[in-house]
């Protein structure tokens, strides 16, 4: 089975486009599916009780997200089995793995989010690249992974877009805010600051990509991850705040300002609008709370007339 593995997960990576991060999780629940059964097992004789049993081996020691995510990834591989002919039947077919309640994204509000945009300062020795890189996320929802792939070539500063590249190497043209513009632009001077300072050291340097680490290497998605929950501590935010905090905020903001979901679903590069329609459980609950607030026959403190 491993030998189908490796050609599933080039299949990913090639006609797919799926990122490395994705293939290697593939990989991964896989690999710890081939582990629970008998060893030698070929994947013809793999069945429905075996995949139920290994659903089964799961619970208690994973979440249902985990186990939904498994499940998935067994699904996607014996279909791309199926259809090439390497197996008569689908295992998995007719499997259900568990319910999963559907999580609130965690968002900051509008004060928070100027609040964290506003905390790099002096005392940050890249300052301006933290400052453009909170304004970034925000002014265009993007995926952390996402920003860090960015080349400088990807943003055009005079029409105020940036092209994206998303999962399924999907590419969009997101526009980018005048905050988030001028952020960046006043990074390019410590940009070029390092680019030469690391050519002096070693005759070559990352030119291309839009944010660079103090080494003038192209930035890590975990060195966002720790500047963002840097600054969100430094301003007292108590949650864990992370880049995709950012991104659901982003979406939140906009929907409570009136856009269209459609629009929203485009903006972050979603596959399908079921995905996006989270966001309106958050929109929904503000509503309500303007409503009550503001109408006669709410539950606010408005005095009714008789």
């Amino acid at each position: 089975m491993h030998e189908m593995i490796t050609l599933f997960c080039r299949w990913l990576e090639s006609e797919k486009g799926y990122s490395e991060h994705t293939v290697s999780s593939y990989r991964r629940d896989l690999s710890e599916f081939t582990a629970f059964l008998d060893e030698g097992c070929p994947v013809a004789a793999v069945n429905g009780s075996h995949v139920r049993g290994f659903v089964s081996s799961l619970h208690g020691r994973n979440n249902p997200a985990t186990v939904c995510r498994k499940l998935s990834a067994l699904r996607t591989f014996f279909k791309f089995l199926q259809r090439r002919k390497m197996i008569a039947d689908d295992p998995v077919t007719g499997i259900i793995g568990p319910k999963m309640g559907r999580a609130i994204p965690v968002f900051l509000t509008v004060d928070e989010v100027f609040q964290l945009l506003e905390t790099p300062d002096e005392r940050d020795s890249l300052m301006y690249r933290d400052r453009a890189i909170l304004e970034l996320l925000y002014s265009t929802g993007m995926r952390v992974a996402e920003l860090v792939s960015r080349d400088i070539e990807d943003l055009d500063f005079d029409s105020e877009m940036l092209r994206v590249r998303g999962k399924g190497n999907k590419e969009r043209l997101v526009p980018v805010g005048r905050p988030a513009i001028e952020a960046i632009s006043k990074w390019q001077t410590e940009r070029q600051g390092l680019i030469i300072a690391r050519l002096r050291r070693h005759n070559e340097a990352e030119t291309e990509a839009l944010f660079l680490n103090a080494r003038g290497g192209r930035l890590s998605t975990r060195s966002v991850e720790r500047l963002v929950l840097k600054y969100a501590g430094r301003c007292g935010m108590q949650s864990q705040v992370t880049p995709h905090a950012l991104r659901h905020s982003f979406a939140t903001h906009l929907l409570e300002m009136g856009a269209d979901l459609r629009s929203v679903q485009e903006l972050l590069g979603h596959a399908s609008l079921s995905t996006t329609q989270r966001y309106t459980h958050l929109t929904i609950d503000h509503l309500t709370e303007v409503y009550d607030k503001a109408h006669p026959l709410g539950t606010g403190t408005v005095t009714k007339t008789k």
